[in-house]
């Protein structure tokens, strides 16, 4: 883990769908080299696909001439993902979805994303850029999840 402390790694990527898996790709490499389990990569391999999914679609509006930046962090303990688009980002945070109409087919079956992004990491939040700013999502995931 030493070599990898306090090292940043940024990736730009077009904001187009299958583009995501280079960000899944990239963050769980950081996180192999940490140390972190397999099963917690895979949760983190899935929160950054949602994350980056979202600024594509709703921070870009899928304009391919934006682009969404994704930037880790690592730490003794942490690593630390931004997911930042060239859009407006989200607007609001979403009710809770019901789990039970969607499972039914009496709601949409997408917009969890958020929720599972939440569900997969120790902490996330959403940053709404003002005008000229770039909104994100900051996920963190924890080597050990006891501290939480």
């Amino acid at each position: 883990m030493n070599e990898i402390k306090d090292t940043a790694v940024e990736v730009r990527l077009p904001s187009r769908l299958g583009f995501e898996k280079i960000a899944m790709g990239t963050a769980a490499s950081v996180a192999k080299l940490m140390g972190f389990p397999e099963d917690r990569i895979q949760d983190l391999k899935t929160a950054v696909a949602e994350a980056c999914i979202n600024a594509i679609e709703h921070g870009n509006h899928m304009d391919e001439s934006l682009s969404i930046g994704v930037i880790l962090s690592a730490t003794d303990d942490s690593l630390e993902v931004k997911v930042i688009d060239e859009g407006g980002g989200v607007s609001e945070r979403p009710h809770s979805p019901d789990i039970d109409r969607k499972m039914h087919g009496e709601e949409e079956a997408r917009g969890m994303g958020m929720f599972l992004i939440e569900a997969l990491v120790d902490e996330a939040e959403w940053v709404k850029g003002s005008k000229g700013n770039n909104s994100y999502v900051r996920l963190v995931i924890r080597l050990n999840k006891e501290g939480c």
